[in-house]
């Protein structure tokens, strides 16, 4: 697998924090819902185009090593965000099942700083797991961080007609995920008031 040439999923990036956009790599194009993470190498795409922003930092050889059991990982933790996404936008506790799930993924590898000296001393992220599951298991902790803060007040849900993104509103009046999906939302406002007249 060549890392630079990985295309992914289609799965859109919107600058969220990162577990609202792994949650969000299940996404709509033209109304249909469409997997993200639908193989391997979809996985391991979104990894290389989130690597910056990750807790765990991946070479490409942890790229090249992505494996089923890491994309069932990321895919269930995805479905564990989007429950409680939806919980925060409808303001319903998430079930308690969808909870414990997310802590035995935030809990599945443990990982720790350390100093390293040098010319300047850095601190260095170590794990006793495989770089990608360390990476999964801090999504999985960032995520824990997000629904038990205040954050959680500001997710919405996307009301473009069509999308399934989510959110955190950065402004009161932001209804949109996107200003692409702002602009085909007043078009069907605009279109639907022609059609009533």
């Amino acid at each position: 697998m060549d890392v630079a040439h990985l295309t992914g999923g289609g799965a859109p990036q919107l600058g969220e924090p990162l577990p609202i956009e792994l949650g969000n790599t299940t996404h709509a194009v033209r109304g249909r819902v469409r997997d993200g993470l639908h193989t391997v190498e979809h996985l391991a795409a979104w990894l290389r185009d989130m690597r910056d922003r990750l807790a765990v930092p991946l070479s490409d050889a942890d790229l090249q090593d992505v494996t089923g059991d890491d994309l069932h990982r990321a895919r269930e933790l995805r479905g564990v965000i989007r429950a409680l996404a939806d919980a925060a936008v409808t303001g319903q506790d998430p079930a308690p099942d969808t909870v414990a799930t997310l802590n035995r993924h935030a809990g599945s590898v443990p990982r720790w700083h350390e100093l390293r000296l040098g010319p300047e001393p850095q601190l260095v992220v170590r794990t006793t797991g495989r770089p990608v599951a360390a990476a999964v298991a801090a999504l999985a902790e960032d995520a824990v961080t997000l629904f038990a803060g205040p954050v959680r007040h500001e997710i919405r849900a996307c009301q473009a007609p069509g999308c399934v993104l989510y959110f955190v509103r950065d402004s009161p009046r932001r209804e949109w995920c996107s200003g692409g999906c702002g602009n085909r939302a007043r078009a069907a406002r605009h279109y639907a008031k022609k059609r009533n007249r």
